[in-house]
Parts: C-alpha cells; sequence; structure tokens
C-alpha cells in the first residue's frame, strides 16, 4: 500500500507523465525533478476525497482498506495520463494490485465508471473531474 504517483515533465515532448509506483522501492534520490503525490494527498475526509476516492467508497470497493490507497492511486495515475481510457485498458492498470477481500468486483466496477466506453448515465471522464475541481489530466 506504498503506491505513489509520480508526475514529471518531459522538456522532448513537452508534456507531463504521471505514472504510479512502489513508494518503498524507489530510491529518494530517483526521484530527483519528480512531483511526488501520495494517497493523502490526493483527498482525506477532513477536505474532501478525490473523486477517484469517492467511486471505490461509494460502490463498495474497500472492505478492510488495506489495498485501497494503492488501488486508488495506480487508478489516479492511469487516469491523469490516459483520460480517455476504455474499461479493458483500466482493468489492465490495476494488475498487480491485490486485494483478498472484496474479490476485485466492487472495484473494477468502481474504476470502470471512468471508462470512455462506459455507460453514459455512469460514466465520469476525467475531463469531468476537471470540472469538479480536481487535478487536470495531462494535455
Amino acid at each position: 500500500a506504498c503506491t505513489v504517483m509520480l508526475s514529471h515533465y518531459s522538456p522532448d515532448t513537452k508534456e507531463i507523465t504521471h505514472r504510479a509506483v512502489n513508494g518503498c522501492l524507489m530510491p529518494l534520490v530517483a526521484v530527483d525533478g519528480f512531483a511526488v503525490t501520495t494517497v493523502e494527498g490526493l483527498g482525506n475526509t477532513r477536505d474532501g476525497l478525490n473523486v477517484v476516492q469517492e467511486r471505490i467508497a461509494d460502490q463498495n470497493g474497500s472492505q478492510c482498506g488495506f489495498c485501497t490507497p494503492g488501488i486508488v492511486m495506480a487508478l489516479y495515475a492511469y487516469l491523469r495520463s490516459h483520460p480517455n481510457a476504455t474499461k479493458e485498458e483500466i482493468e489492465d492498470c490495476l494488475d498487480g494490485n491485490l486485494c483478498r477481500c472484496t474479490g476485485y468486483r466492487p472495484i473494477l466496477d468502481a474504476a470502470k465508471t471512468f471508462a470512455s466506453d462506459a455507460a453514459e448515465s455512469v460514466s465520469y471522464t476525467a475531463a469531468e473531474m476537471v470540472q469538479e475541481g480536481q487535478a487536470p489530466p495531462a494535455s
């Protein structure tokens, strides 16, 4: 559950890339020049949850809470770099995140509501994150 998001500006492509990494395995010197976002920096109950955190909670995607921060950060980092991700791409981005409580279905159901190919009634795109005051996706 030590997943963090690393963000880095590339002067060559003039784009910001975001990726989820295991912070406990990343040497500090390796993140020089990167912005590091933790799950606590994403949102909290006092200041307000990020829409990804809300969606996981609303869809009952968390039981014991041990895996939730890693799943939230993996999904958030992926959506920042892939704002038009499909359901399949979102499911693939969560590979490697283990959960022993929920059986994955509620987690995947919540995550897939962000997909560009989700049903209109449940889709919540990265563009809508911006409208809700969330951090904008990389362009």
